[in-house]
């Protein structure tokens, strides 16, 4: 069996070593959080951890034990790098492994008992984590190994709150690929088919002057000057203008992208504004309609009104249709994923599993993104109609609608090249602010802004695999893979909050893409039930077996909608799958190119064959006597 799949055995607790693989689902996405290609191409190796380049151990308890939840103490000792806490077991327990856990994951950091803590295991540090579980690590006080390690783990988990940088910016690994250059947001463009007629391509801001949370290139209506633009913005939230995020290729209806307007209670009015959502609308000929899709519940909308926000008028916005879809803000969803932790881990009440799934809400969250995304595609594919989303700000629900539409809409954003564009576009050049939601390095985990914006996003994707298992290039593998590294800080993609500061902090040279490790061991993420083209090796002819590609419209239903369990619930030994899928995808994966080249081969002969009976002569009949 493949080593990388023996977690799903259950053969360990936690088990991240060279020879076993995360006790995720997901071999890569904790094991590529710590070993480098399986942890075999990392020049540096230090006892029983190996080090990604950059990499270094800071600090060494031995004699500590760990309490899993499931497995009972184990006895090891206990290190920390600059980037990972490493925990190896010197008990001969056949059911532990290896621990280690990237130290990005960490929430924040207790300590456990004091210096008059009596019985075993009442003194020590517990470790909460961003990714659903919780850690704890019992120490012995005469020891006095809690200290140094508390220290140590408070200052690299959150070095920007004591002024270190992030593991980001040592990591230096190579990779065959530049995922930097993933996204090129003109060559995006003109994918879609802009420039043309009614849009245009602007470098407005180039500087980040007009808006500092937008990326430097917008397609916004070709009728619309520099001037027009300016004023737009002056009148929209944070200058989140409505900009283009994509086009439909046939009907030219288009999605758009903005924050709020700024009407206030007093109803406030800019001709500016007004004149630029007609152009939108006058830019798609074949509808005289506007459809303005609100991400929030209606009272949200008219709350925001008190402080300067608000929504558009359908008297001062003429032929436009406001829409309210009822998504919750930030603080809505980081309750319900806390609700949903405390249902999962560590142990799971089976007599109340179904009724305390409901009481989180987060299914029915999962819902109500998924059925605005399917409103924005009727509209945009049968009614071709063109469609402006926003909320209140504009880079947290505008973004799942958006990025999600786009994803059932345009067969592209489900290659897994595609996708990696689609992050890069609509989440993080237009600002979703990842540094705030994920609090990357920062010890403050109450604050009020940490929400998982992103993470609901990606479950909504799941989502769609499970109803259209074909349709997608790449498994949920990939989507552990992105959630884990979300946190992990090992790459840059994901640190801080705008395009503007990661140019300013040179993110795209001082450190390495996702995309570039991704994308160097892409058939660990490959869909053997795929049936498009393939976003790798395009100047090789599309496989004769590839369907055409259809818009995907899924059942919003709770009825359909499932609890993610292969991340939410992964580290539960009970609610793992025991078939080791990750390998028998893999091998799904090589056989069906090798059938595939097998295919080719024989229709090569085949036409080679047929050619070579065209260029023989036909045989003269021998004559026929009577």
């Amino acid at each position: 069996m493949d080593k990388h799949n023996s977690s799903e055995l259950l053969s360990s607790d936690f088990s991240l070593s060279k020879n076993a693989s995360s006790d995720s689902l997901d071999s890569d996405s904790k094991s590529s959080s710590l070993n480098s290609k399986h942890g075999q191409d990392s020049p540096h190796v230090l006892g029983d951890i190996y080090l990604l380049d950059g990499e270094k151990v800071t600090s060494v308890a031995r004699d500590v034990t760990y309490l899993c939840p499931y497995s009972g103490p184990s006895r090891g000792v206990l290190k920390v790098t600059n980037y990972q806490l490493h925990f190896r077991p010197t008990d001969a327990v056949p059911s532990q492994g290896t621990l280690s856990v990237p130290l990005g994951v960490v929430s924040r950091i207790e300590k456990v008992g004091g210096a008059s803590s009596k019985g075993e295991n009442s003194y020590g540090i517990e470790i909460f984590c961003k990714d659903m579980r919780n850690l704890r690590f019992a120490h012995k006080q005469e020891n006095h190994s809690r200290r140094g390690i508390f220290e140590k783990l408070q200052q690299l988990a959150f070095p920007l709150s004591h002024r270190f940088p992030l593991f980001a910016f040592s990591y230096s690994e190579s990779f065959p690929e530049d995922g930097w250059h993933v996204y090129e947001p003109i060559a995006e463009l003109r994918r879609m088919g802009v420039n043309n007629d009614m849009w245009r391509i602007t470098r407005i801001n180039d500087k980040y002057e007009v808006c500092d949370s937008y990326p430097s290139i917008w397609a916004v209506p070709a009728a619309a000057n520099d001037d027009l633009l300016r004023a737009v913005a002056s009148f929209r939230s944070r200058g989140r203008i409505p900009v283009l995020a994509w086009i439909h290729p046939s009907s030219q209806a288009t999605i758009t992208r903005c924050s709020q307007p700024l009407v206030g209670v007093s109803g406030k009015r800019s001709r500016e504004d007004e004149r630029y959502i007609q152009l939108i609308m006058d830019a798609n000929a074949q509808a005289h309609k506007l459809f303005i899709m609100d991400a929030r519940p209606t009272a949200n909308a008219v709350a925001n009104k008190a402080k300067g926000g608000g929504y558009e008028s359908e008297d001062a916005y003429q032929n436009a249709d406001l829409v309210f879809l009822d998504i919750h803000n930030i603080h809505v969803m980081r309750e319900s994923l806390r609700k949903l932790k405390e249902l999962c881990f560590p142990q799971i009440d089976q007599t109340r599993w179904f009724s305390g799934i409901e009481a989180t809400c987060w299914l029915k969250h999962i819902k109500c993104i998924l059925a605005g995304a399917v409103r924005i595609v009727d509209k945009v594919e049968n009614h071709k109609t063109s469609v402006l989303v926003h909320c209140s700000d504009g880079w947290d629900r505008t973004a799942q609608l958006t990025a999600l539409a786009m994803l059932m809409l345009d067969p592209y954003y489900r290659t897994l090249r595609g996708f990696e564009v689609l992050i890069e576009k609509e989440w993080l050049s237009f600002g979703h602010k990842f540094q705030l939601r994920i609090g990357h390095g920062d010890e403050r985990h109450s604050d009020a802004d940490r929400s998982p914006v992103f993470v609901q996003w990606v479950d909504c994707v799941w989502q769609l695999q499970q109803q259209f298992p074909t349709a997608f290039e790449f498994t949920e593998r990939l989507l552990i893979t992105i959630v884990d590294h979300l946190y992990s800080c090992r790459f840059g993609t994901f640190l801080f909050n705008t395009e503007r500061e990661r140019v300013k902090e040179e993110v795209k040279t001082k450190t390495v893409s996702l995309w570039s490790y991704i994308n160097s061991r892409q058939d660990l993420y490959l869909n053997p039930l795929y049936w498009g083209p393939s976003s790798f090796g395009a100047s090789s002819p599309p496989s004769p077996y590839s369907r055409p590609q259809v818009v995907l419209v899924p059942v919003a239903s709770l009825r359909l909608i499932k609890l993610w369990k292969a991340l939410y619930c992964r580290w539960n030994p009970t609610m793992r799958q025991q078939d080791p899928i990750y390998q028998r995808t893999r091998e799904l994966v090589a056989l069906r190119a090798q059938l595939e080249a097998a295919a080719a081969a024989a229709a090569g002969d085949h036409a080679a064959r047929q050619h070579r009976l065209g260029l023989t002569p036909p045989r003269v009949a021998s004559p026929h006597h009577v």
